[in-house]
């Protein structure tokens, strides 16, 4: 686990992608998925989003100081096998937790990359609810390689953000299909 006494969020724009914004110079992904409707689907997809469940899903390794999103919580996933698992460390710049009731609203999680990780940016994870019911699932993230040996590898590095940014889908697709009767 990253020490919280060092660890610093070293990229412009902290907590931008709560708005939806991006700092200049860095490469930016969205995507927007329905998921279904209904509170039931929404609260799912919430719950499993503040619970990591999205990254333990998309097959990365999640060890967490906390057992939900909260801001200032640090997580360190990991994809990779042994010695070949590529550490990412991030803290979380803001959390909206579901809220009792009625429709729309939002639920979700944005963290920063901290020292140590492949990219300098920030990625957000949010499920939203509209008047009409419909559940969407939102990922945005905006980065840039950390250092020279990563840039090097960019036509990689951005295949496997596309590549975890599908896994992060699907998971969120099984959340929402949890409990609904065959």
């Amino acid at each position: 686990m990253t020490d919280k006494a060092t660890a610093r969020l070293e990229y412009p724009g902290v907590g931008s992608t709560e708005e939806g914004s991006a700092p200049e110079g860095y490469d930016r992904v969205l995507q927007e998925v329905r998921l279904g409707t209904g509170l039931d689907t929404y609260r799912r997809v919430a719950d499993g989003i503040l619970a990591w469940e999205l990254q333990r899903r998309a097959g990365l390794r999640v060890r967490a100081d906390s057992p939900r999103a909260v801001p200032g919580a640090h997580v360190v996933s990991g994809f990779g096998v042994g010695p070949f698992r590529l550490p990412a460390p991030c803290q979380v710049v803001w959390v909206h937790d579901p809220v009792p009731g009625g429709i729309p609203q939002s639920a979700g999680f944005g963290y920063g990359t901290l020292p140590g990780h492949p990219a300098r940016g920030e990625e957000s994870f949010e499920v939203g609810i509209d008047g009409q019911a419909e559940v969407w699932l939102r990922i945005q993230a905006f980065s840039r390689p950390a250092n020279w040996f990563y840039a090097a590898g960019g036509l990689v590095t951005r295949a496997a953000q596309r590549y975890v940014t599908s896994r992060y889908i699907e998971g969120a697709r099984s959340l929402a299909a949890e409990g609904k009767s065959q």
